[in-house]
């Protein structure tokens, strides 16, 4: 396995608006990042999210923190997603953004 690839993103929401509208639109994430991506597992405890994807057949894991004034994403991929991580994560940072501005 490789080290971490972790991304932050800001947000103004407090805490347990940022969790409620992550909670309600994981979906929406895990549908614009099908092309992409397959998520295998996922499971909230308090205020993170774990996860288990899938890509190119490979599995990687993750961790999605919501903190009160930001979103830290950390995804651990195996050496042959790590080589398209330029493009896995700012997706998901992307998607996650959309998340947290929506009213």
């Amino acid at each position: 396995m490789s080290e971490p690839i972790a991304v932050s993103i800001p947000h103004r929401l407090g805490k347990a608006e940022a969790l409620r509208r992550l909670k309600n639109g994981i979906g929406t994430v895990k549908s614009h990042l099908q092309g992409l991506l397959s998520f295998d597992q996922e499971v909230w405890v308090d205020d993170t999210l774990e996860f288990q994807l899938r890509g190119l057949g490979q599995t990687a894991s993750g961790r999605i923190q919501v903190m009160e004034e930001r979103v830290q994403i950390e995804v651990i991929l195996p050496w042959l997603l790590h080589k398209f991580a330029e493009r896995i994560l700012p997706a998901l940072k992307k998607e996650t953004t959309l998340l947290l501005e929506k009213k």
